[in-house]
């Protein structure tokens, strides 16, 4: 039996709304904050696809007010679940932009645990979408992707990331971090994202990394959802690296 569901959000942006609007309403600017690769074909009935991990998701836009209101549906999966977004714009006078998310639909069996994941990660991915703004506006990033399902309890699996970034102790913002990354350049930046222990940041002056935890009921699995603003990103080498890296990691 399906379980209907609503998931409510907002949050101050900096950026004007067309700025927003580029960032959640193109396939360029999603790919900028958020996981996975997107497409968006521009106009109400237009169609979405979201590609992750070769699973490729497709939905039908059903709202699109150019910097003020973008809403898409999923297609019905054979059990009736489905998954709606709006996102509404509303621009401040004294700057900056309020960005309204909300998420509808019908959840399966295991809807408690699937809920408690979007609103975790939605937290992160909306955070992210705000640092987008704030240090890389009008730049397209580049995702890139890799998985370690099984990876272990959560503070198994911070206490190695965080050690290898030279974190010791209680991880807080703005901290100086360091990578030494085989196959690419070291990572220099500073922790910009903590939301142990489901997720964890760092923002260097060309890329954005994001490394999210599933939890227990959902695997155990490490997720690594990066964007890189370099130049002349070469995201297959990147992933490559980051797959390796993250299966040499010393956990689970």
């Amino acid at each position: 039996m399906g379980h209907p569901f609503e998931l409510d959000k907002d949050i101050a942006l900096p950026g004007t709304p067309e700025q927003v609007w580029a960032a959640i309403a193109t396939g360029p600017g999603i790919d900028s904050w958020f996981m996975g690769r997107s497409e968006v074909e521009p106009g109400e009935g237009g169609r979405t696809r979201f590609t992750m991990a070769g699973e490729v998701a497709e939905s039908t836009v059903t709202a699109w007010e150019p910097g003020k209101r973008f809403a898409y549906r999923s297609d019905p999966g054979p059990d009736g679940t489905f998954m709606a977004i709006e996102y509404l714009i509303e621009g401040r006078e004294q700057g900056g932009t309020v960005l309204r998310l909300v998420q509808s639909g019908v959840l399966g069996d295991n809807w408690e645990t699937e809920y408690e994941a979007m609103r975790t990660g939605w937290d992160m991915y909306l955070e992210t979408l705000a640092a987008y703004l704030a240090h890389f506006a009008g730049r397209a990033g580049t995702p890139v992707a890799a998985f370690r399902p099984g990876a272990g309890e959560p503070d198994e699996v911070w206490a190695a990331v965080a050690g290898a970034f030279g974190l010791t102790g209680p991880v807080t913002g703005g901290e100086p971090v360091r990578l030494e990354l085989p196959g690419l350049p070291p990572v220099d930046g500073v922790v910009d994202l903590v939301g142990l222990p489901t997720y964890f940041g760092v923002r260097t002056s060309d890329a954005l990394y994001r490394f999210l935890h599933s939890g227990t009921d959902r695997g155990n699995v490490l997720v690594l959802g990066h964007h890189l603003f370099a130049a002349d990103p070469d995201p297959a080498r990147a992933e490559q690296a980051w797959q390796d890296w993250l299966t040499r990691l010393p956990i689970g």
